[in-house]
């Protein structure tokens, strides 16, 4: 295995998220088809479900595991990192498996809390055996995690990225050939059509992490795995204080953030209830912002959920040796990466959502209007996680709660009155949820970025001087494509005629962006002139580069 600089772990990284939820996004087409809105919002439930109670069972130790390795690594600390990891998986065994039988033994009570006085539509028993169906996965992904996290902490991207793919891969083909055999072929019943499907997190979860224990097992050596080494003046009472340290924090923010996103999905549904919706409409608008327009958000998520993998560990290695300038460099850097790249994907989304809904989902009249300005959300979620994921490696606990607490308490109160304004001015409910989410996220950016500067006394200018200045290929990009496809005759009712207009705004587009962006010297200044060149040499078969200025 070949250890990755920040910039090349990053793309590394991100590239490996990216196409992960592309094959993520590209399943829902056939699996919508299969088991259509219902079985949808079915899925959404038990799925949804499963987040909270992984993030319980994982008990915050994969990003702990992260952070202690690279710590360990960092100041020679090697006989310690080795314990360490070993300590993890026994206490992740524990953890993963109450977990699994609070999630299985409670289910039939989690589906009333989910649908409530509802009625006409999935039933409490359906969502309870879809529930405990996805709880096998507790068992397994876990420990899937944990091996991924020692792995970055090692600064060893490339296994942890291909564990991401084989898991992903195998889970889809659960998912399509599991729910068409029992659906379509053998005639089975909706609720167990979706059972199997939501198994398919236990199978990929499994074969990934067979691999990545085939990986670990194969570099001992580079590893430190197979060096017999005296015991360093670390006990394990201090590592697994240590652990408990770092895993807290994760504990807490990924059951704020889980707990909220079940919240958020229950009170979008009994709000929706309220104002006289169908039971099918108030299912499939609940299942569109909490799951399926979430799917396709994630290819501008998946930006920000890369970089973190190469972000902790170098973070917390600048931190760790005091090393404020680098510190500095490195969250400016993440910043500008972020924005530079989701900006653009945010507005070319939010362009063609009514295409892009009608080819994953066929047309609906929610679908779009909601994945319109719903994508905004993933643009402020990115750069709300990075913040999130740095102050966490910097150890500021108080500010990572604080920055969570308080965009989630925002979101949650401003749901209920935004949609009934939204209602009382007959604009879509569902509007005001969305806008809920927005005011979250940029909340929980302000309090982050405020803890840094006050702690660290970290210098933005940089980043909004960037950001100003990429706003200007973005804003051409965006007058360009609007007034281009009021003259492009495509039908946006239509699949095959959607993916045309998909295809020719995303060629230009991109042209358009990257084009005039190279022009304003915005990439070369985010990544250097040489990591851009290393890029294009790739991809042009070294026949083009950029001058150094």
């Amino acid at each position: 295995m070949k250890k990755n600089s920040f910039v090349t772990g990053t793309f590394i990284a991100t590239a490996s998220v990216i196409l992960v939820k592309i094959l993520g996004m590209l399943y829902v087409v056939p699996f919508y088809i299969i088991v259509g809105s219902k079985g949808g919002a079915l899925y959404s439930y038990g799925y949804n479900i499963y987040l909270i109670f992984l993030s319980i069972s994982s008990a915050g130790i994969p990003s702990a595991m992260s952070k202690l390795i690279s710590e360990y690594n960092a100041t020679g600390k090697i006989e310690a990192k080795t314990r360490a990891y070993k300590l993890s998986r026994k206490f992740i065994s524990y953890f993963s498996f109450a977990t699994f039988i609070l999630l299985f033994v409670f289910a039939e009570e989690l589906g009333s809390l989910i649908l409530g006085d509802l009625q006409g539509g999935n039933t409490i028993t359906d969502v309870a055996f879809v529930i405990r169906c996805v709880s096998f996965a507790v068992l397994i992904v876990p420990h899937l995690s944990v091996a991924k996290g020692y792995l970055q902490g090692h600064e060893y991207v490339g296994p942890s990225s291909t564990a991401n793919l084989i898991e992903q891969v195998v889970r889809i083909f659960v998912i399509l050939a599991g729910s068409y055999l029992c659906y379509k072929v053998l005639n089975g019943s909706l609720t167990l059509t979706i059972g199997i499907a939501v198994s398919g997190a236990f199978f990929g979860g499994l074969v990934a992490y067979y691999y990545l224990k085939r990986q670990i097992n194969k570099n001992k050596k580079v590893l430190d795995l197979d060096k017999k080494l005296e015991k360093d003046d670390i006990s394990n009472k201090e590592i697994i204080k240590k652990i408990a340290i770092y895993a807290v924090p994760a504990i807490v923010l990924n059951l704020i953030s889980s707990v909220y996103s079940f919240t958020d999905m229950v009170i979008i549904l009994r709000v929706l209830d309220h104002l006289g919706y169908s039971a099918h409409d108030v299912e499939f608008i609940t299942s569109v912002i909490s799951t399926w327009g979430s799917k396709i958000c994630m290819i501008v998520n998946s930006i920000a959920m890369g970089m973190t993998v190469t972000l902790i560990p170098s973070i917390v290695s600048a931190h760790a040796t005091s090393n404020w300038k680098d510190l500095n460099e490195k969250l400016n850097k993440s910043l500008q990466i972020i924005i530079y790249v989701s900006l653009p994907m945010t507005i070319g989304l939010s362009i063609l959502a009514t295409p892009v809904w009608t080819v994953f989902y066929n047309i609906n009249h929610y679908g779009g209007d909601i994945l319109k300005i719903m994508v905004f959300n993933a643009l402020v979620g990115n750069i709300s996680l990075v913040v999130s994921t740095a102050l966490q490696s910097c150890n500021k606990f108080k500010a990572v709660y604080l920055t969570n607490i308080f965009g989630c308490l925002f979101n949650a109160a401003l749901d209920m009155p935004l949609m009934i304004i939204c209602n009382h001015f007959g604009i879509g409910d569902y509007y005001g949820a969305v806008l809920a989410s927005f005011i979250g996220y940029s909340v929980s950016i302000y309090v982050g970025l405020k803890a840094f500067n006050g702690v660290h006394k970290i210098n933005y200018k940089d980043t909004f001087i960037t950001v100003f200045k990429t706003l200007v290929p973005a804003l051409v990009m965006t007058a360009v494509l609007l007034v281009l496809n009021n003259f492009l005759p495509f039908n946006v009712y239509s699949r095959t005629s959607s993916v045309k207009l998909i295809v020719v705004d995303a060629v230009i587009g991109a042209f358009i962006y990257i084009g005039l962006s190279i022009w304003m010297k915005i990439p070369q200044h985010i990544f250097g002139t040489k990591e851009i060149n290393k890029i294009i040499k790739k991809l042009t078969f070294g026949k083009f580069q950029i001058k150094e200025s």
